[in-house]
C-alpha cells in the first residue's frame, strides 16, 4: 500500500518536488544508493517508538537495550582489543555488507514497473500478496546461503511457513495460481530497471523515472544508465 507500506514504496511527487536538497537527497538514494537503503530504513523506523503499536513497544524497548548495550561495552572491547581498523572491519563492514543484502533482496521482491501501489481504499491483500510480490531466481549458492528467502511469495501469504517448506509452497502457489504469479530471474538488467526507472508514484504509470521530471539534477541515473550492464 502507499501510505501503510514502510519500505520500497515510489517517492511521492510532492515530496519529489519539495526542496533542492531533498529531491537531490532522494535521487542517490533511491539512485547509486539504493542497495544500502535498508540503513535509512533502519534509523527512520526502528528507533522510533511512536511508529509501533502499544503492544509492541515493550518488545522494542527490550531490542533497543540490547542494540545500545553492544554499541556501549561492544565497541568499546572491539576497539581496544583490535583498534579503529578492527572496529571496521569485524563490525561495520559485515554491517554494510548486511544491508546490502537486505536491501537487494526486499527491493527485488517489491519493485517491478508493472507492479502498482495501491491506496488503502483499492488494495485488496490477496491480490497484493500473490500479485504484487516478485519470486527472482538467483544462483543456487545465494539461495543456499540465504535459506530460500528469494521464494518470498509465501512468506506474504502466510509468514509462517518455515524456509524449509517455502519452495513446496511455491510450488503449490503456482500450480494453482500461476497466472497471477509474478516470476523473475536475477540479471543485470532487472537491476538495472529497477534502480533507474522505478521511482517516483504515478497512478496512471506506477512509476516515473526520476531524469524524466529533473533531468538537470539526475546525474547519478544517467551515470547508471551508461555504466551498468544491460545484459539479461
Amino acid at each position: 500500500m502507499l501510505t501503510e507500506d514502510t519500505a520500497w514504496h515510489p517517492v511521492w511527487r510532492e515530496e519529489f518536488d519539495s526542496a533542492p536538497a531533498l529531491r537531490k537527497a532522494i535521487i542517490y538514494g533511491y539512485g547509486p544508493f539504493r542497495p544500502l537503503m535498508s540503513i535509512a530504513h533502519w534509523l527512520m523506523w526502528h528507533f522510533d517508538l511512536k511508529k509501533f503499536r502499544p503492544n509492541e513497544v515493550r518488545r522494542v524497548k527490550i531490542s533497543l537495550a540490547c542494540v545500545f548495550a553492544f554499541m556501549g561495552i561492544g565497541w568499546p572491547l572491539i576497539i581496544y582489543k583490535t583498534g579503529i581498523m578492527g572496529w571496521i572491519k569485524y563490525w561495520f563492514m559485515p554491517w554494510l555488507g548486511y544491508h546490502f543484502w537486505m536491501s537487494t533482496f526486499t527491493m527485488v521482491h517489491h519493485t517491478a514497473p508493472h507492479i502498482p501501489f495501491k491506496s488503502s481504499d483499492e488494495w485488496n491483500a490477496a491480490q497484493a500478496q500473490l500479485n504484487g510480490t516478485v519470486h527472482c531466481d538467483y544462483p543456487q549458492w545465494i539461495e543456499i546461503l540465504c535459506h530460500d528467502i528469494n521464494v518470498h511469495i509465501p512468506h506474504h501469504i502466510s509468514s509462517r511457513i518455515p524456509s524449509y517448506n517455502l519452495r513446496a509452497a511455491q510450488q503449490s502457489l503456482h500450480e494453482n495460481w500461476g497466472k497471477y504469479m509474478n516470476l523473475a530471474t536475477w540479471n543485470w538488467r532487472l537491476m538495472k530497471t529497477i534502480m533507474t526507472t522505478c521511482h517516483v508514484y504515478s497512478k496512471e504509470q506506477n512509476y516515473v523515472a526520476f531524469d524524466e521530471l529533473a533531468p538537470e539534477e539526475s546525474q547519478p541515473i544517467t551515470l547508471l544508465k551508461k555504466v551498468m550492464p544491460d545484459c539479461a
